[in-house]
């Protein structure tokens, strides 16, 4: 099984970006919790982040050429703003879990629209940097 990890702006700012939202756990550390997670369930993992919108567009269409079984994406901002990214998910067609390190819902009222969840099988959100294992998980069937 291969699952493609694709973080959306700022989330490279890990550790350092609003520590009390986000924690001071880096960007690397996370990938390297997933990696060991995805290590101990047999599962093949890539990773890819960008502060760009048509980037985060090509790394989800590459997911479908790769041939990649499930998509973890967190757009960050581009959330609230991308249908480019939503029609990305809609197109390659892969099962894509939505993943936010805070709770959206509870923060300002315009992080409350997600224009990606519709193409999304799951959302996880408000479960910190372990949201990210519940969706490997969960694309697992496990």
């Amino acid at each position: 099984m291969y699952i493609a990890v694709i973080n959306g702006p700022n989330m490279n700012m890990l550790g350092i970006r609003q520590p009390e939202i986000y924690g001071h756990t880096s960007y690397e550390d996370l990938k390297a919790m997933i990696q060991k997670e995805a290590d101990s369930l047999g599962v093949r993992v890539s990773f890819a982040q960008s502060n760009h919108e048509g980037a985060l567009v090509d790394d989800i269409q590459q997911c479908y050429f790769n041939k990649a079984d499930g998509i973890i994406i967190n757009p960050g901002a581009y959330t609230h703003t991308s249908i480019a990214i939503l029609d990305a998910v809609k197109a390659v067609g892969i099962p894509t879990v939505e993943v936010h390190i805070s709770d959206p819902d509870s923060r300002d009222d315009f992080r409350h629209t997600s224009y990606i969840r519709a193409a999304c099988a799951a959302t996880i959100r408000g479960h910190g940097l372990p949201g990210y294992l519940e969706a490997l998980h969960f694309l697992c069937g496990k």
